[in-house]
């Protein structure tokens, strides 16, 4: 009997260091994710192997994320977890099998290599680049399937949100004051990032070029904090840390004088608030014309306190934007020409690569030129109009420039490297995301919704000005509601009660 006891007890606690070992696994593994969402912002960290030098999207994010892969699968070995899995995935992994059919009978066009670059080289590159993103959007996934684990993300996202606007407060009293000078900051980015401060005084945050920080804030950060925000959803107990939060993104955005950017988040957070925020604007309305009984002086003052403040930040925004040349230009600029406009407005390049991308497409419409390679044809595609007065194209073109020109637009460059047939696969793929947000919807998921559907709609702008499959922004969202959404057909995300409340809020 005292055997048995002995081997009873030392079973016992054999399975209780076994458990604790999946805690603690569990834990590296939200910690790993967590470190993940910190350093989203650093988009293109200096220290990247394998690329080359004018590769700029190097995410710091992927070495976490890389820890967190080795912890996961281990839990898998241990059969703690099981791999991730929704329906979108299907249209990504079809969309795969057509890339790499699409990319070898590129190779059968058998383009001309050009600075260095070749067909099969750029083929690879395009392929990681892809894999890169798709491992921020499977881990997303992996990593989310209730309201602790939305807490969770959250709290660390917020995080990296705070760092950016500490280090935007930094860069602009270097830009703006004599406080500190513009090369001595420009001096401390370049110890962690390819790129210094850029040559005009706008902000960069950690990101590659102010654009990039317009678009982080406008498709990673907005999303949450409008719907939290609206929801009344609160990831810490500091009610005015969201509001705070929102306030200082906005000023970011400001300072970054990003006119797309400044158009994605206006667009995508309008829209969702004409389709799933009329309950919650309506409420407001009433809150401020109908103030309650009890104190009506004390309602009244806080109203017109709070008019004023609301009055005067978007007044000053406009105002501090119109003053700005690089944004005023679009108004103010005389040109002979509408191709004179886009070069007098700093969009000449753009619409350049963009005309020549569609050429290409037009002349391959059904497989594309293969993934990775229409930065080999674009040269040649480029109208006479875009090689005159165009500062930007006249330094791709320079004998001595090692520039490599991409197409500017995710979906265009779908359509001119993979043809009718990866371009319609993909756009299942986005396809499925939307129909994973109605069912949140659906089943009164407010917050997954609406935060889902505003990043579906910022991504979506946001990427007829940007291509790159590995810049997170594309994924992490997408990710996170879908993993949230796929668990909650289950059970619910919030409880009963919480779901009541949420109802009660819209």
């Amino acid at each position: 009997m005292k055997n048995k006891s002995l081997e009873a007890t030392h079973h016992e606690s054999m399975q209780g260091a076994k458990k604790s070992f999946f805690i603690s696994l569990e834990r590296v593994s939200r910690l790993f994710w967590g470190l993940v969402l910190l350093s989203l912002p650093v988009t293109s960290f200096r220290f990247f192997p394998f690329l080359g030098q004018h590769t700029y999207v190097r995410p710091l994010a992927f070495y976490p994320l890389v820890l967190l892969y080795l912890i996961l699968m281990l839990r898998v070995w241990r059969k703690e977890i099981r791999l991730p899995w929704s329906n979108a995935i299907l249209p990504l992994f079809l969309f795969l099998i057509i890339t790499l059919f699409t990319t070898a009978t590129g190779g059968l066009l058998a383009p001309i290599p050009m600075r260095g670059q070749e067909y099969w080289g750029r083929a690879l590159r395009a392929f990681i680049t892809f894999g890169i993103g798709l491992s921020f959007f499977i881990a997303a996934l992996w990593m989310h399937s209730d309201r602790d684990d939305l807490r969770h993300s959250l709290k660390w996202l917020y995080a990296g949100l705070a760092l950016t606007l500490l280090w935007v407060g930094i860069q602009a009293i270097a830009l703006h004051t004599p406080l500190l000078t513009k090369g001595q900051v420009s001096d401390w980015q370049t110890l962690f990032s390819v790129r210094g401060l850029p040559k005009l005084n706008r902000v960069s945050g950690f990101a590659f070029e102010p654009s990039w920080l317009a678009g982080q804030i406008a498709t990673l950060y907005l999303p949450w904090l409008v719907a939290s925000l609206l929801m009344r959803f609160r990831v810490t107990k500091y009610r005015w840390l969201e509001i705070l939060l929102l306030i200082g993104a906005i000023a970011a955005l400001l300072l970054t004088y990003s006119r797309g950017g400044l158009i994605v988040a206006i667009a995508a957070t309008g829209l969702t608030l004409l389709i799933s925020g009329r309950n919650a604007i309506s409420r407001g309305l009433r809150w401020f014309i109908r103030p309650s009984e009890i104190d009506r002086i004390y309602a009244f003052g806080v109203r017109a306190i709070l008019l004023i403040l609301i009055v005067s930040m978007a007044w000053g925004g406009i105002s501090f934007l119109a003053q700005q040349n690089y944004v005023n230009r679009l108004w103010t600029v005389e040109a002979d020409s509408l191709a004179d406009y886009f070069v007098k407005t700093n969009a000449g390049g753009r619409i350049t690569y963009l005309w020549a991308t569609a050429q290409i497409f037009l002349d391959h419409p059904w497989l594309g030129t293969g993934l990775g390679s229409s930065g080999l044809y674009l040269y040649q595609y480029f109208p006479d109009w875009a090689l005159f007065n165009n500062p930007e194209i006249a330094r791709h073109l320079s004998p001595t420039s090692n520039l490599f020109p991409n197409s500017k637009n995710l979906y265009l460059r779908l359509l001119a490297e993979t043809g009718i047939f990866g371009f319609a696969i993909f756009g299942s793929f986005l396809l499925a995301i939307l129909s994973q947000i109605g069912e949140a919807f659906r089943r009164s998921e407010k917050l997954i919704g609406m935060a889902g559907l505003s990043s579906f709609f910022a991504i979506l702008i946001y990427y007829l000005m940007q291509d790159s499959f590995a810049m997170a922004e594309l994924w992490i969202n997408f990710g996170i509601v879908l993993g949230i959404a796929s668990a909650s057909l289950t059970p619910s995300l919030f409880p009963a009660s919480e779901r009541g409340e949420l109802q009660e809020n819209l």
